[in-house]
């Protein structure tokens, strides 16, 4: 959808602010009754994103559990493919951060935070395949591991961010995550 398009790429920009609905209705020139058409709210607007959000990583994450069978290699590729969806996405990776939500609706950034712990849960079922594997001789149990990797992905989105979408969220990261797992 054009609207959600839009306010992902402005929130794109490196010297974000609060979007309003006024400024996205400009950008696409339309009036901001127009928006209010498709969307009740800019909540509504933001649980847009968040849903295309859950449902592009949820299904790259499935497929990797499904099809790949060495869990320590699950690991690699769902912090892969979580590191470079901030990468190609660099609006959501504010979405994913927070600092989109900084002024909105409370219960958006509550949404992310569900997101996170899915995604922790999800590479905690991989720890645990990888241990009964033999493929994992971790110190750390699997469940604070899982935190330790998904604090891993976040900050590096968070540098992303952080850098003006200059600091690449996948240098170094293969290698690193290796060392983790």
């Amino acid at each position: 959808m054009k609207i959600l398009q839009q306010l992902a790429e402005m929130l794109e920009d490196p010297s974000f602010r609060k979007i309003t609905t006024a400024s996205l209705a400009a950008r696409l020139e339309v009036s901001e009754a127009a928006l209010y058409r498709h969307f009740a709210s800019k909540a509504q607007m933001f649980e847009g994103l968040i849903e295309f959000i859950e449902k592009t990583i949820f299904g790259l994450v499935n497929k990797i559990t499904s099809d790949e069978t060495d869990g320590r290699d699950q690991i690699v590729s769902i912090v892969n493919v979580l590191l470079n969806f901030s990468k190609k996405n660099k609006g959501m990776t504010r979405v994913l951060i927070g600092d989109a939500l900084v002024y909105e609706n409370e219960r958006l950034q509550e949404r992310i935070n569900r997101l996170h712990d899915r995604l922790e849960a999800s590479i905690k079922q991989c720890i645990r395949f990888a241990i009964n594997q033999g493929k994992i001789r971790s110190s750390l149990a699997a469940e604070p591991l899982a935190n330790q990797i998904m604090a891993f992905v976040v900050g590096r989105w968070l540098q992303y961010s952080k850098s003006g979408f200059e600091r690449d969220p996948t240098e170094h990261a293969e290698s690193q995550i290796i060392n983790l797992v």
